[in-house]
């Protein structure tokens, strides 16, 4: 067979793949043969610009003709796909009302058959007005029978679709929540979102417009089933469900199987090492990554010697299969195994840009809980690399986009057309009666106030109060921008005070700045309620634990430092301090990996995975409370 001819037959098979992937989304019509068959024929009319342009990009070393091809074709789909689906945002956002009451009334029409629509009569609803004067604003419990009648097999309850997966919460807001995921919600995730996000990438970071490989750090979620069969677990798919996108990733297919998340992680580690032309690390959070590090730098002689030899460490439980296939794709190479020790022994600093010198992004969410995980790597092992957090989205589904990769600030454009928002001031969240009669649409909200998100969803959520409260800090046309603030039940209230993650956390680095040349790995709080009489004092306060570096005790002026600060940013916390109202916060330092310890604990008791797990800021329960505070060693 001729070099040409092979070009051509192999090209055909990579367009056939990415229009596979624009019609398993929707973006192309079916049948998807007839689609493909189109681009594949417009496609060979220009094999020769196809080539030059692959030559031109930076790829990734070792790689197929056939693996290039695939990746290559893949891009130019989601490519075009991200420029429509962002040019449908940006029309949205100049008539966002519009947008909005045609997201509404659509979900509406859809399930007005449903028991659901029935009883509040979607039927008879023609506008959002008509929508909020008949239908109540929820929360969880409004819904927690109607899921389970969902679990149990009876159908068009909540939506006139079958649920794919009754999604769990991660439960940083107190106890799982059970929620509907739908074919709907996981396309507008992909389509409004993860499109938009990557044409957003690479207008910021044109470096990612290229054939290097991403390493992406994903655990195989653990799934049981309802009564009826339908999955329960964490709102994540694996990138093995979608063979054609596993050419895009450093890790091999037979990883992905790997249910252990430590075992799983060491093989992310070892294929991206084995590869010096990474060009992004993602994941969903930057917890996961900072996570990820943590481990190369427990195991990075470990993992070099694999690279050295060709093999895969006899000290993961593997399947017998798994580990043949994954041995069968390594092979030894001294070379790269020396210029790793080189990397490695120059410190970690600045280690993710030494490993992979290609390396263009950190492309993961590092705001809100995560946000002093993205404050680490990028003053440690990810120094001097760009980060991009993509997307504000939650179980309920895709909430907003970032649209603006390159400011320090996480900003979120909301999108019209995944949800149909609502707002609650917050001055008005105490007051029950007063915030369910005083919701704002999108149009009405002011910058510079903050709000507490109210959903309608494609998956059976109708004006949820999904517990967040965002900060409005400007408009795109006529769509608010906002910045996430903090969850209403992760907010310190021993006294009526409310002190939110965001506070907390500006005090308490205030604070750690002042105890050179201690440096926050983590932290967490515990109101004194749920303690028990194993803290002595009963006066309300706050249980502090802190995980540092550079330190191994803190005397008690270090400890004072931090009321000093709490004080200094909450005026109203002041006053209760000087009141004695509140007494002053208990400071515990643990050891370090406890935290490790009890992301391990809290994910074991749950269906939260690794992929979808946030750390719990304020703990409700006293078993966690009691866990670290076994594990204090000042």
């Amino acid at each position: 067979m001729s070099s040409f001819r092979a070009v051509v037959l192999i090209f055909l098979s990579a367009t056939s793949a990415a229009v596979a992937i624009l019609v398993q989304t929707e973006a192309l019509p079916r049948p998807p043969a007839v689609a493909a068959a189109v681009v594949s024929l417009c496609s060979l009319m220009g094999v020769s610009l196809l080539l030059r342009d692959i030559r031109s990009k930076v790829r990734g070393e070792g790689r197929t003709l056939g693996s290039l091809l695939g990746q290559y074709a893949a891009l130019k789909a989601v490519g075009w796909l991200g420029k429509w689906q962002r040019a449908k945002l940006e029309a949205d956002t100049l008539n966002v009302r519009k947008a909005q009451e045609e997201t509404l009334l659509s979900r509406l029409r859809k399930n007005e058959h449903t028991l659901y629509g029935k009883r509040f009569d979607f039927a008879s609803i023609k506008d959002s007005d008509t929508f909020r004067s008949h239908h109540p604003i929820t929360t969880y419990e409004h819904y927690r029978d109607l899921v389970g009648r969902v679990a149990s097999g009876e159908e068009r309850v909540l939506t006139a679709e079958k649920p794919l997966v009754l999604a769990m919460t991660s439960g940083t807001s107190g106890p799982s929540a059970m929620l509907l995921s739908t074919k709907d919600t996981n396309s507008d995730f992909f389509l409004q979102g993860v499109a938009v996000c990557l044409d957003t990438m690479r207008r910021a970071f044109p470096a990612t417009d290229s054939l290097q490989r991403t390493t992406k750090f994903f655990y195989t979620p653990t799934f049981r089933q309802s009564e009826a069969g339908i999955p329960i677990g964490p709102n994540s798919s694996t990138p093995a469900s979608s063979r054609h996108m596993l050419h895009l990733y450093t890790t091999p297919p037979p990883a992905f199987q790997v249910a252990s998340e430590k075992d799983a992680l060491y093989l992310h580690l070892l294929f991206a090492l084995k590869d010096p032309s990474v060009g992004t690390l993602e994941s969903n959070f930057a917890s996961t990554v900072y996570y990820a590090f943590s481990t190369l730098q427990e195991r990075w002689q470990e993992l070099t010697e694999d690279v050295e030899c060709g093999t895969v460490s006899g000290t993961l439980h593997l399947e017998p299969h798994v580990r043949a296939e994954l041995e069968a794709l390594t092979r030894p190479d001294p070379e790269r195994a020396a210029q790793l020790r080189a990397d490695f022994g120059a410190g970690f600093r600045g280690i993710a840009g030494r490993l992979w010198p290609r390396l263009n992004l950190i492309l993961a969410v590092d705001s809100g809980s995560n946000q002093i995980y993205g404050e680490m790597l990028r003053d440690n092992c990810c120094s001097g690399i760009p980060f991009y957090s993509p997307f504000y989205a939650a179980t309920e589904g895709l909430i907003g986009v970032n649209l603006w990769p390159e400011e320090t600030s996480r900003r979120y454009l909301l999108c019209p057309r995944s949800m149909f928002c609502e707002f609650l001031p917050e001055s008005l969240l105490e007051d029950e009666a007063a915030a369910t009669a005083a919701t704002l649409l999108m149009e009405d909200v002011k910058v510079g106030q903050n709000y507490e998100l109210v959903v309608t969803n494609a998956a059976g959520l109708f004006r949820y109060r999904i517990g967040d409260v965002v900060k409005v800090v400007g408009f795109h046309h006529q769509c608010p921008i906002v910045e996430f603030q903090y969850r209403r039940s992760q907010m310190l209230n021993v006294r009526g005070e409310k002190l939110s993650e965001a506070l907390f956390l500006d005090a308490l680095k205030e604070a750690v700045v002042q105890w050179p040349p201690a440096r926050l790995l983590d932290y967490c709080c515990a109101e004194s309620g749920i303690m028990g009489n194993c803290v002595g004092s009963c006066d309300p306060h706050y249980q502090v634990f802190l995980e540092l570096s550079g330190v191994r005790n803190l005397s008690e002026e270090q400890r004072h430092k931090l009321d000093v600060c709490l004080q200094r940013a909450s005026a109203v916390y002041r006053s209760f301090r000087i009141k004695g109202s509140i007494g002053p916060p208990r400071v515990q330092l643990v050891g370090r990996g406890a935290f490790a310890e009890l992301r391990q604990r809290m994910m074991s008791s749950s269906l939260t995975s690794a992929n979808t797990f946030k750390m719990q800021r304020v703990l409700r329960r006293k078993e966690d409370a009691r866990f670290l505070l076994a594990r204090t060693v000042s």
